[in-house]
C-alpha cells in the first residue's frame, strides 16, 4: 500500500468524480459536502473541472494543504471535518479501497494535473 495516494478527480454531469481502475472504481462520486470541499480547494486551479490531482495520506507530507479529521461513521461512510476551512464532508465506503479502516486523520493536496 502506498503512503501517499494520487487520484485525478474531474467533473461530469455537474458532479466531482474519479476513476481508479486499479481498485475497481469508475466515476465514483464525491457527495454530501466532500464535493463542496473540493470546490473550495480547487477554486484557484484553472480548468480543475477537467481534472486535477488529489494527493492524500494518513501522514502529513510536504505541501499538504488540508487536514481532515474523522468525526463519525454514518450509514456506510464516514464524516470528516477540516477546522482550517470550517467544512465537513462525507466520504463513502470507497475510502476503504485505500485503507483497512477509516483513518482518524487525512492530509490532502489539491494541484493542477500535469500535462
Amino acid at each position: 500500500m502506498n503512503a501517499i495516494v494520487a487520484i485525478h478527480p474531474y467533473k461530469t454531469h455537474g458532479m466531482w468524480v474519479f476513476d481508479d481502475l486499479a481498485v475497481g472504481l469508475r466515476e465514483e462520486p464525491f457527495v454530501s459536502g466532500a464535493d463542496t470541499i473540493i470546490d473550495h480547494m480547487v477554486a484557484g486551479i484553472d480548468g480543475a473541472q477537467n481534472g486535477f490531482t488529489l494527493l492524500f495520506s494518513t501522514h502529513p507530507f510536504p505541501g499538504y494543504q488540508l487536514q481532515l479529521d474523522w468525526q463519525r461513521a454514518d450509514l456506510s461512510g464516514n464524516w470528516y471535518r477540516s477546522e482550517s476551512i470550517g467544512m465537513e464532508g462525507w466520504l463513502c465506503p470507497a475510502l476503504l479501497k485505500y485503507f483497512d479502516a477509516p483513518p482518524t486523520t487525512l492530509y490532502a493536496q489539491f494541484r493542477a494535473k500535469a500535462a
